[in-house]
């Protein structure tokens, strides 16, 4: 099934992980995929605690895309779309079970991933791949193929205090 877990709130990643270390709890395949996303975190030092999970990361960049030039974008584009080549490449020749695509949502909203790209991995993925991508604003009709929608509400946060990510809650 395809699972999405997305809105303004903290633990769309967080959620993922936990359907990741449950799913390799079982003895599963995962292959974690991040997006957008190059500083080192806590999650991803436990993910090497386990020999049947698999994380690929995008290029590390210097810059948020809010603050990128277009073809600073048209890279990193470029990037997602070589990773994502990758994956699908793994999910055709490995036995994984589960698939995170992490932040790909959110590349897909600002600009740095192609939407089609996604919508036809997902419409012709192998039958038995489980499917999760998290990220703000899923466009239609990615949300019309998922099979769980979830999403992450965002009432309080401590950066609306000036409160930084903290190593080992946020990052």
């Amino acid at each position: 099934m395809i699972h999405i877990y997305c809105g303004d709130g903290k633990g769309k990643t967080t959620a993922a992980l936990g359907l990741t270390v449950r799913c390799a709890g079982h003895g599963n395949k995962v292959l974690f995929v991040q997006f957008l996303k190059s500083w080192v975190t806590g999650e991803l030092n436990s993910l090497k605690l386990f020999e049947n999970v698999e994380v690929l990361r995008a290029k590390e960049t210097a810059k948020f895309t809010f603050q990128m030039t277009k073809e600073e974008k048209a890279q990193v584009t470029k990037d997602h779309l070589a990773l994502f080549e990758v994956v699908k490449t793994k999910c055709v020749s490995e036995k994984i079970d589960l698939l995170i695509l992490d932040e790909i949502v959110g590349a897909c909203d600002r600009g740095v991933f192609d939407k089609e790209a996604l919508v036809d991995f997902l419409k012709n993925k192998p039958q038995e791949l489980e499917v999760v991508m998290t990220g703000r604003n899923p466009f239609p009709e990615l949300i019309e193929l998922a099979d769980y929608v979830s999403e992450v509400c965002k009432r309080k946060h401590p950066k609306d205090k000036g409160i930084m990510a903290r190593k080992g809650i946020e990052r």
